[in-house]
């Protein structure tokens, strides 16, 4: 499936502006405060990436230790814009020609680049957590997105905006790097244990090898920290519904997050993996197309999907609720200008987001994905969702394991190319391994 583009149009100044203004005489108080806004704006450019860049750099100075807590990274190139939320909605007026003192003018400039800014729900500025790769793995990059559900009212929006999901102020400011995104090498690797025999003069010797494949653990890693309630797909066309202030920028955030990425180094990435879970999960598949055209052709990139598979099927009382569910959050939020433009032409908008549980109804609908040799699947029967994070069920002596593989294993047998990953476990609850999983047992 071909690349899909969905960039936001960047804001420009047409000729809605009448230019005469820039002939006439200003008075010395016109030119005082023009000149004084003018410096405000640029110091408000050169702050900002200071203590980004002071942050970033306090995270990159633990990259070599195992268990560290990686801080909250405000995007900076939102951040040179932030203040603009604040402005006045009356500055609007004043957008269309007629006469502009120079006031004025610099400030419908600011806001006009600020209708497009990247902020959450609640117009706080989004973010991540990154830590820096080192060795072998300096040129390697690990994306998680976080999951947390959806908004599909303004009611709910509205109610996202005072929690962590809508709200970097609720935000923790520090977060453990565990499970994909552990720096342990113990925790974040692939053990193979392969017999192989020997040919020798006298006799046959049988030796058998233990390699250990650290696949990811010395990665560059970054978790997106998640608060659009749209799995990073919406758009500003519906804000301030209902007289509410809530912010629609899912996939100008995404957009920010790349930029801000690819300018510190992802844009010479070797290795890329775009992974998530639940809400990222399919974040994760909305996006994959976009961020493998980001990255240089020659680059290894693949994208992981943990949980972000959702079914069209009726609940427990014969309703389709996750279909009614999606399709209002798709409506609200503009989410088909992220979708991908060959599936909504044979479907509806809100049916490509959930990507069309039930076991049998799931094997059906991934059979065309499964014959396909470059693709892998790990499908447990363990009652437990979001397996990738954490480091009980990413790779443990007590992760959930199908033919004796956990998920860590088979996922770097799929991205590395070692083996076939297609493991499908037994209907539940079948698998002793998910016991372990029972956090409540006695």
């Amino acid at each position: 499936m071909p690349a899909n583009h969905h960039r936001f149009p960047r804001s420009s100044v047409d000729g809605g502006f009448s230019w005469w203004w820039w002939r006439r005489k200003f008075s010395k108080r016109e030119w005082t405060i023009v000149a004084a806004a003018a410096a405000f704006s640029i110091l408000l450019v050169i702050l900002s990436p200071v203590s980004v860049s002071r942050a970033f750099t306090n995270t990159s100075a633990n990259s070599g230790t195992a268990s560290v807590w990686v801080p909250f990274t405000p995007s900076s190139k939102a951040q040179k814009n932030s203040a603009c939320n604040d402005l006045p909605l009356s500055v609007y007026l004043f957008h269309g020609g007629g006469i502009l003192s120079g006031f004025v003018l610099v400030f419908v400039f600011v806001l006009i680049q600020c209708r497009i800014i990247a902020v959450c729900l609640d117009g706080s500025l989004p973010g991540y957590h990154i830590r820096r790769g080192f060795g072998s793995g300096s040129d390697s990059w690990l994306l998680h997105v976080e999951g947390g559900g959806w908004c599909s009212t303004y009611s709910s929006c509205s109610a996202r905006r005072r929690t962590k999901l809508g709200s970097s102020t609720y935000m923790e400011h520090e977060v453990e790097f565990l499970g994909i995104l552990s720096h342990d090498p113990l925790q974040n690797p692939v053990f193979c244990t392969s017999p192989m025999l020997y040919a020798h003069m006298f006799s046959n010797i049988q030796i058998t090898l233990s390699v250990a494949y650290h696949d990811f653990f010395n990665w560059n890693k970054v978790k997106i920290r998640y608060c659009d309630g749209s799995s990073f797909s919406s758009h500003p066309d519906n804000e301030f519904g209902n007289g509410t202030k809530i912010f629609f920028r899912g996939q100008i955030i995404w957009d920010t997050v790349m930029d801000e990425l690819l300018s510190i180094g992802m844009s010479k990435a070797r290795e890329a993996l775009l992974t998530g879970c639940s809400a990222g999960g399919l974040a994760t598949l909305i996006h994959c197309d976009d961020f493998r055209s980001l990255l240089p052709r020659d680059t290894n990139v693949k994208c992981l999907a943990d949980a972000g598979f959702f079914l069209n099927e009726k609940d427990i009382a014969g309703n389709r609720t996750i279909d009614s569910f999606y399709h209002d959050v798709v409506h609200l939020q503009g989410v088909a200008k992220s979708l991908n433009h060959d599936c909504i032409t044979r479907s509806e908008p809100h049916k490509v987001h959930f990507v069309v549980c039930y076991r049998n109804s799931l094997l059906k609908t991934l059979t065309e994905f499964q014959q396909n040799p470059e693709m892998g699947v790990f499908i447990n029967s363990c009652f437990v969702h979001c397996q990738t994070w954490a480091a009980e069920t990413w790779h443990s002596p007590t992760s959930p394991r199908i033919n004796n593989k956990t998920v860590a294993e088979s996922v770097g047998d799929w991205y590395f190319k070692r083996a076939a990953a297609k493991q499908i476990d037994c209907p539940y609850p079948c698998n002793p391994t998910c016991y372990n999983m029972d956090l409540n047992r006695g």
